[in-house]
């Protein structure tokens, strides 16, 4: 009598949610169907909330638009953007789970150089999972990965490293360039497949691109805001970096590690570099000033939490920020709405009612 196969139970399975912004029918979703039917989704539905979303069958998801926005936050819905891809973090206030893994609904699963489907999910969870190095840097990148170690040198009592709480992925195929470049180089695409994770150094600063990000939710989650971006705000496509730059300095403060490197998806389309230029050019213009204000800050040691961290951060930005522009009062303020909003919805007593909402109001909760 042969005996049952040993079935495989995906990492993290209920641990995990996928958070997906998007205007569209989720049709891309086939193709990561391999990777991600194990896990549930949470769908954020930008734009008019009267356009349904087809979701294809045999996904467990949730599903929000502006309407279900409005209605569980109330007022602090203002902290939320419309029209960008920045109402993505509306997703992570609303999960439950330890880990997050967001990703664009234009992204597809790419090969790897021997041909074989990288699946990226699987390798933001082994980055998630491995500590990270930011004190030291390991001149074989991540010295947890199969096959490497730390090398000659390396300090013996900081060979432990410290939690990961960040896991940015990269892209091949369409480059994630700004608008000039993008102009100036119509035709680049990304070709270079780097075999290679590595820990950002503690003091260092990066562009995140939100497009395929894990994270730790439990750890880093509150500091996770994409900032006011789209409708009724002057600036857009910053706001994968606003999260990228508040996220690592308070990483830094709190000794937590990002990693970059692996996973690779790809990405499939461009976007018009004359729509994002409009979008971009004052991001352009303040980000000169928005560099050194981060590579500046100091949280002071009192600030023991992310949420402590956040709230001194948003006065930074008030008193640093905002005599450049009215734009950075408003997104200070928007800032400390945020932190309410996340501890208000966090809090028990949130969450046992909108567990029960969520029964009772299938829009804002559709199980497949």
């Amino acid at each position: 009598m042969s005996t049952p196969a040993t079935q495989v139970v995906p990492p993290l399975k209920d641990e995990l949610d996928i958070v997906i912004p998007t205007i569209r029918n989720l049709d891309f979703l086939e193709m990561w169907r391999p990777f991600f039917q194990p896990y549930h989704l949470i769908i954020v539905q930008d734009g008019d909330p009267t356009k349904v979303i087809k979701v294809p069958e045999g996904f467990d998801y949730e599903l929000y638009n502006r309407n279900d926005i409005n209605r569980i936050l109330g007022p602090k819905a203002s902290c939320i953007s419309f029209k960008d891809s920045a109402c993505r973090c509306f997703g992570f206030m609303m999960s439950k789970k330890k880990y997050i893994y967001t990703i664009d609904d234009d992204c597809f699963v790419a090969k790897d150089p021997s041909g074989k489907d990288i699946n990226a999910l699987a390798q933001h969870i082994h980055n998630l999972l491995s500590p990270s190095t930011p004190l030291f840097f390991n001149t074989l990148y991540d010295p947890f990965r199969e096959g490497a170690d730390f090398v000659r040198g390396y300090p013996f009592s900081m060979r432990e490293g410290v939690p990961t709480a960040v896991s940015h992925g990269l892209w091949l195929n369409i480059p994630d360039y700004d608008a000039p470049t993008q102009l100036v180089k119509p035709r680049e695409r990304n070709t270079r497949y780097v075999d290679a994770v590595l820990t950002i150094p503690k003091g260092t600063l990066f562009p995140m691109c939100g497009m395929n990000l894990g994270f730790d939710r439990e750890l880093i989650g509150p500091a996770m805001y994409f900032g006011l971006m789209g409708d009724g705000q002057p600036i857009g496509r910053y706001d994968d970096m606003w999260a990228g730059w508040c996220t690592k300095v308070i990483c830094d403060h709190l000794g937590l590690g990002v990693k970059t490197g692996l996973p690779y998806i790809w990405h499939s389309k461009a976007s018009n570099p004359f729509v994002n230029l409009k979008k971009e050019y004052k991001g352009i213009y303040w980000q000169e000033d928005i560099i050194p204000f981060f590579q500046s800050v100091s949280l002071p040691k009192d600030c023991t939490t992310v949420q402590k961290c956040y709230i001194e951060l948003s006065k930074l930005v008030k008193e640093k920020l905002g005599p450049i522009d009215p734009y950075f009062q408003k997104l200070s303020e928007a800032m400390v709405t945020w932190i309410e909003a996340w501890d208000e919805i966090n809090s028990p007593t949130k969450l046992e009612a909108l567990s029960l909402d969520g029964k009772k109001d299938a829009s804002a909760s559709n199980k497949k």
